[in-house]
Formats: structure tokens, C-alpha cells, sequence
């Protein structure tokens, strides 16, 4: 078993608590990692880029111009690809650039993750963190108080103060255990767990 302090708000250490060895200490490959990540950031691209073709654009149904005696060559609608203001030929339209990888894959990669914070020692466990108002400044104390400044901090349930309040602080990021993913993880330097969230995450990735 792999093992960690536990801290309270205010950064004092009051314990510690056992890491499962097949999360948290797993061999870190990096090409499942960008394969993953790179998963992520297509399923979250827009792909709305569009343009019109020849049956979109305005215009068009009558020929411009009689078939012969002009000297110019033939044509049968304003929306052709050669005219101005015509439609346009093989132009982008709106599709998805979301691709899937495996279940299997994307769990080994977040163990991965995790376990890349915890031999870097940037991953620290609080017993709890709780706030009774939302107040930035409170937020950014109990931060302070851990010694993390760019970290993702991940809660076991709703709290809406806390979520509210990390809000205006954009080295920090506050998320429930279930919405846990490879890139958040790896985009910030620490990662915060809240104490009953470790349990969660161990019963969501164990083999």
C-alpha cells in the first residue's frame, strides 16, 4: 500500500491514509495518456465551421444570360462555384470530431494520472473542506494554508459553497469525484483530494 499525510484546513497534518498500489501506483505510459487526452479535447471541439453550397446560397433558378451569341462562355445559374457570390465546392459543415477509445483504456489512463501526482508529490488529501458562506477569499486562505496555488480540487458530493467560491480563481478548479478525468488532472500542478473522495475513486477504478 502506498501511503500519504492527511491535512486538515488550516495545513496541519493530523494523519495519514492508505493509497490502493494498483491506482496510485501504477507505471506511467505516456502515449495512453495523450491517447485520452486527445480523445477529450476532440469530443469537446465545436465542429460548427459551415459554408453554403450552390443549392444554400441566395439566387439562381433563372439562367443569366441566353445559351449562345454572347461570347461568353455558358452558364446556367448564378450559385455556380465559378461566379461570384456562388456556393462554395467541398467547403467545411458542421460535424463531429469525437472519437471513442476503449472503457478499459480510459481507466488505465486515469489511474495513470493519479498515480503521475502522487510519485511528483503534488497530491495531497484533506480530511474535509467545508465553507459556510460563498467567499473567494476564503477559498484562496484555505489554499494557501494546503501551500497549493495551481491545483484541482476534487470533493466527494455537492457543496455548493465551495464550487461557488473557487469560481473567480482561475488557478483552481473544483470538481465531484464522478466528473474525475485524465485532462483536468494532468493541466493542473496539484491535485487536492477531499478525504472521503479517495475511497470513491478506488471503488470506481478498481480492477
Amino acid at each position: 500500500m502506498a501511503t500519504t499525510d492527511v491535512y486538515n484546513m488550516e495545513g496541519q497534518k493530523i494523519s495519514q491514509i492508505d493509497l490502493h498500489e494498483g491506482i496510485f501506483n501504477v507505471p506511467v505510459k505516456p502515449h495512453v495518456l495523450h491517447e485520452v487526452v486527445r480523445m477529450q479535447l476532440n469530443s469537446w471541439r465545436a465542429g460548427t465551421a459551415a459554408t453554403k453550397s450552390r443549392a444554400e446560397v441566395r439566387g439562381g433558378g433563372k439562367k443569366p444570360y441566353r445559351q449562345k451569341g454572347t461570347g461568353r462562355a455558358r452558364a446556367g445559374s448564378r450559385t455556380s462555384p465559378l461566379w461570384r457570390g456562388g456556393g462554395i465546392i467541398f467547403g467545411p459543415q458542421p460535424r463531429s470530431y469525437a472519437y471513442k477509445v476503449s472503457k478499459k483504456l480510459r481507466r488505465l489512463a486515469l489511474r495513470m494520472a493519479l498515480s503521475s501526482k502522487f510519485r511528483e508529490n503534488t497530491l495531497k488529501v484533506v480530511d474535509q473542506l467545508k465553507m459556510d458562506s460563498i467567499k473567494t477569499k476564503r477559498f484562496v486562505e484555505i489554499m494557501n494554508a494546503l501551500g497549493v496555488k495551481n491545483a484541482l480540487v476534487v470533493m466527494d458530493g455537492k457543496n455548493v459553497a465551495v464550487e461557488l467560491s473557487s469560481r473567480n480563481v482561475p488557478s483552481a478548479k473544483v470538481l465531484r469525484c464522478e466528473g474525475l478525468n485524465v485532462y483536468d488532472i494532468l493541466k493542473f500542478e496539484n491535485l487536492v483530494l477531499v478525504e472521503p473522495s479517495v475511497k470513491q475513486i478506488q471503488e470506481r477504478l478498481l480492477p
